[in-house]
């Protein structure tokens, strides 16, 4: 079995530009800039050969590059069941075409259909029951986050592995988007 996901990349530079922002949450497992993408489709754990059909099934896909922003910040979950404080990105065309050609290809090579609505966004913090008035000030003070624009010009199948120090990503495979 091997955990998967889809992703597109953060650039280095919006990823540096990000790290001054972790911080004023009590108990926050601050990602490392290394870990920052957006997700298109979390797949989870599936055996080496639903794999091979995934990475396929991406390997088809045809859609076209396009600009992206990050903008804003929130988080998910509810008062003392807050578990994640995140980087918005601006909804565009272009990303969805992408995230749903995405799920149309995990369709395709058999896994099951995703049930969560679609939120584009840059993990920057885990959290396990925290102080519910940081996280309200946290969310204030980035909300007016607004990146400059950069370009998406392809996306990955990435892998996931638990370590002591959480999750570490491994870029798996590439897929290039068709430059106009």
């Amino acid at each position: 079995m091997i955990r998967l996901f889809t992703a597109i990349a953060i650039p280095r530079d919006l990823g540096e530009d990000l790290v001054p922002r972790q911080y004023g949450i009590d108990g926050a497992r601050w990602r490392p800039v290394e870990a920052f993408h957006i997700t298109l489709r979390f797949v989870g754990d599936v055996p080496e050969p639903d794999a091979a059909d995934l990475d396929e099934e991406l390997a088809a896909i045809t859609a076209p590059a396009f600009d992206l922003r990050l903008a804003g910040a929130g988080h998910f979950g509810e008062g003392a069941d807050i578990h994640a404080v995140w980087a918005g990105v601006e909804d565009t065309p272009g990303l969805t075409r992408l995230q749903k050609a995405n799920e149309a290809a995990a369709r395709r090579a058999g896994l099951k259909p995703e049930t969560r609505a679609y939120r584009p966004h840059v993990t920057l913090a885990y959290l396990k029951r925290p102080p519910v008035p940081e996280v309200a000030a946290w969310i204030q003070g980035h909300n007016l986050l607004r990146s400059p624009l950069f370009r998406v010009d392809r996306f990955g199948l990435y892998s996931s592995w638990q370590t002591k120090e959480g999750s570490v990503y491994r870029l798996e495979r590439e897929y290039p988007l068709v430059l106009e």
